[in-house]
């Protein structure tokens, strides 16, 4: 009997010391020091969780919006950004992928050109309208959230232009140092 309550009790004691949900998602980032880093996207276009003009969706013209970031960790060999609709009625749609963006640059103007590279090493995905560069929000109807995620890499990708989103997603694992995003909101 007093064997089967001190087994029961060290059960009990085990069971209350599981990690803390927390420390598992720390876990999961590649260093401590990349849950410490503080890099920023923000836009001139729109605020953050904001609507966005219809200057940069299929019902205006269809440009890229402003994009500029801060706080890039030292070590950061390149950028990569991707751009994508959660609310499509098909799931995640892709709207840009861009990568090998030097770490010294520091904003996409607006009405980024759709060039698939650049002598400065920028090279251009294909989004989910089988195109190069951007193509801005063509919702079929309510409020969709795009999303605009900014990767800092710690390697150059050795990739030509025209990678998918789920190319480069695989291409970036375990070279990732910091992320930000920001989010524009359309409706129709």
């Amino acid at each position: 009997m007093k064997f089967s309550i001190v087994f029961i009790l060290i059960l009990l004691i085990c069971s209350c010391q599981k990690e803390n949900p927390e420390q598992t998602i720390k876990n999961n980032f590649k260093s401590e020091e990349r849950s410490n880093i503080q890099m920023k996207l923000t836009s001139l276009s729109f605020k953050d969780g904001e609507l966005m003009s219809e200057k940069y969706t299929c019902d205006g013209e269809n440009i890229s919006p402003h994009l500029s970031w801060t706080g890039i960790p030292e070590n950061t060999k390149s950028l990569a950004l991707i751009s994508d609709d959660p609310d499509a009625p098909v799931g995640d749609w892709v709207h840009w992928v861009i990568y090998n963006i030097p770490p010294a640059i520091t904003e996409l103007k607006e009405g980024f050109p759709r060039d698939k590279e650049f002598e400065n090493g920028i090279k251009q995905g294909k989004n989910d309208f089988g195109k190069i560069g951007y193509d801005g929000p063509c919702p079929p109807g309510g409020t969709h959230r795009y999303y605009f995620k900014l990767y800092a890499l710690d390697i150059v990708l050795e990739k030509d232009f025209g990678l998918t989103k789920k190319e480069l997603l695989k291409l970036m694992e375990g070279h990732i140092l910091a992320e930000t995003s920001i989010m524009g909101k359309y409706k129709r």
